[in-house]
């Protein structure tokens, strides 16, 4: 199943990468392209998703306790900053990569507290890619930083933040997986 799961690796980066390393034959396929892209990526996720639920449990190494204090915080900062591309707000473009950033954030969190090889593999694999993805785009593009908004869509990215943060956990303990330890 590690395999599965390190498949769904590879075609999530190259789906991802697509755009830059051949542009020309991404921009001469349309709006196809994205329907295209969009595809590769979904099964990408359902191989990742297959290959991680279904791998046999290698253990590594054993995260103390405390790192899941650690791994909430830093998940509650991953949804915020993943939050900060969508705002209007004052946030609005004090980050060149809010969304890659975020899975930074969230693979680094769950590595903290995940000792097995699969866990190893799916939230390594990820922070390699956001890392190489940033590298990539900050090459290839010149960013414009967007003109900040109001201070009041902040607040209402606070409270979005908590909310799905709370989703989150929800949906974490109905897969049997306690986000808050014991």
């Amino acid at each position: 199943m590690i395999g599965i799961l390190v498949a769904g690796l590879l075609l999530w980066t190259a789906a991802h990468f697509f755009k830059r390393v051949a542009p020309e034959r991404r921009a001469a396929m349309g709006d196809a392209g994205r329907g295209v892209v969009t595809v590769l990526i979904l099964i990408s996720l359902g191989l990742m998703i297959w290959g991680y639920r279904g791998a046999e449990f290698i253990y590594v190494w054993a995260p103390p306790s405390f790192l899941t204090h650690v791994n909430n915080l830093l998940m509650l900062a991953a949804i915020f900053v993943f939050g900060m591309s969508a705002t209007t707000g004052r946030l609005r473009g004090k980050m060149r990569h809010p969304q890659l950033t975020a899975v930074k954030i969230w693979a680094v969190a769950h590595l903290l507290v995940n000792g097995d090889l699969a866990s190893i593999v799916l939230f390594g694999g990820m922070l390699a890619w956001a890392v190489a993805e940033v590298i990539v785009i900050n090459k290839s593009e010149e960013w414009v930083r967007p003109e900040p908004g109001e201070a009041k869509k902040d607040i209402v990215l606070v409270v979005i933040t908590i909310v799905v943060y709370i989703v989150v956990s929800l949906i974490h303990l109905w897969l049997g997986v306690s986000p808050f330890g014991g």
